[in-house]
């Protein structure tokens, strides 16, 4: 595997766990603001519960791109969760809610052209 590719899985392995920590800790407050209020009107899951679930997700993922082990299943899993979560960040766009300093539309616009580079970057630093 190339150096570019590891040192991109590894950064994206590293983000995720700390974004997952955060989502437990500190930052828990600011991701409920991100869930979509279609989502917890439609399931039994509370607010908390899925920031709480999807920051347990993050950190094992980010710990499974950090190992290495079964790089393209993990990369294809994390690809699949940033594409999850884009709704949540779409649903703060439309609904103007601050978090994050994401306090203007065009703040919240801009995160939106993220999202796909780290589908992006999941697939390719996972790959030979």
């Amino acid at each position: 595997m190339s150096v570019p590719r590891t040192l991109a899985r590894l950064a994206l392995g590293g983000a995720l766990v700390f974004a997952g920590t955060t989502h437990l800790t500190s930052a828990r407050e600011a991701f409920r603001a991100q869930v979509p209020t279609w989502l917890t009107a439609k399931t039994p899951l509370t607010e908390d519960q899925v920031v709480l679930a999807s920051g347990v997700v993050e950190i094992a993922l980010g710990a499974a791109l950090v190992s290495g082990v079964k790089r393209n299943t993990v990369g294809n899993l994390a690809a699949t969760f940033f594409t999850a979560i884009f709704p949540g960040n779409i649903s703060q766009l439309v609904t103007r809610t601050d978090a994050f300093g994401l306090d203007t539309d065009r703040k919240r616009a801009v995160r939106l052209v993220f999202q796909p580079v780290l589908v992006a970057v999941s697939l390719w630093s996972t790959r030979r």
